[in-house]
């Protein structure tokens, strides 16, 4: 779905946001889909020593509104998630969360993506939806 060059743009845009700070790095993915990776690790854990569910809903978020934002005119439009869900099937402890994502809808305003946390042995830990919404840039 994204060349080498968004992934690379993407990546560039981490720099001093949520996404730099969990570790978040998009990656090259199946044709179709969208994908991003997050460490397990102090940054990502909750207190009992799991991935924090906040953590895996910020990489679902991040990956599918970052997914947007490549699809559309930057300099004359936004990007802005206005729902997102989680359901966290399985727990993870250390290692390395991919999260996949697939748009299901392209709408002219609205995006909605569908995206898959997996562990590092394939595992699905959680699924989740996010919806975004396009708007145009305020002068």
């Amino acid at each position: 779905m994204f060349s080498a060059d968004q992934i690379a743009f993407a990546n560039a845009l981490r720099k001093n946001t949520l996404v730099e700070g969990l570790g978040i790095t998009f990656v090259e993915s199946a044709p179709g889909t969208f994908a991003a990776t997050m460490p397990v690790d102090k940054r990502t854990l909750q207190s009992a020593g799991l991935l924090h569910g906040g953590a895996t809903a910020a990489l679902a978020e991040s990956l599918g509104s970052m997914g947007s934002a490549l699809l559309i005119d930057l300099e004359k439009y936004s990007v802005v998630g206005t729902e997102v869900s989680a359901n966290h099937l399985k727990s993870a402890r250390s290692g390395l969360v991919t999260a996949t994502g697939t748009l299901l809808h392209k709408g002219r305003t609205m995006h909605v993506w569908d995206i898959h946390v997996t562990n590092e042995a394939g595992a699905l830990i959680a699924v989740c939806r996010l919806s975004n919404l396009v708007i145009p840039k305020i002068a």
